[in-house]
């Protein structure tokens, strides 16, 4: 796993989050890892894993939602 930090107002952060809750669900569960070198080892294969089926992020939230729902925080 490596870290990047980045600016938190990107829309990127949204999808780094749900990977992030996937890895944690599929990934660890309720396991804990005695040394970092075993969590490594599992995050990578993990991440093989997801590589090979194409996992992707299939977004719901479409823009005519976010107007329905935001449209009252912004001034046209």
């Amino acid at each position: 796993m490596e870290f990047h930090y980045t600016p938190k107002h990107a829309s990127w952060l949204n999808m780094a989050e749900i990977e992030i809750n996937a890895m944690s669900r599929e990934c660890f569960g309720v396991r804990r890892f005695p040394q970092e070198q075993y969590l490594a080892q599992e995050v990578a294969a993990w991440e093989r894993q997801r590589n090979k089926n194409g996992s992707k992020i299939v977004w719901k939230f479409t823009r005519q939602d976010a107007d329905a729902k935001l449209g009252g925080h912004y001034v046209a």
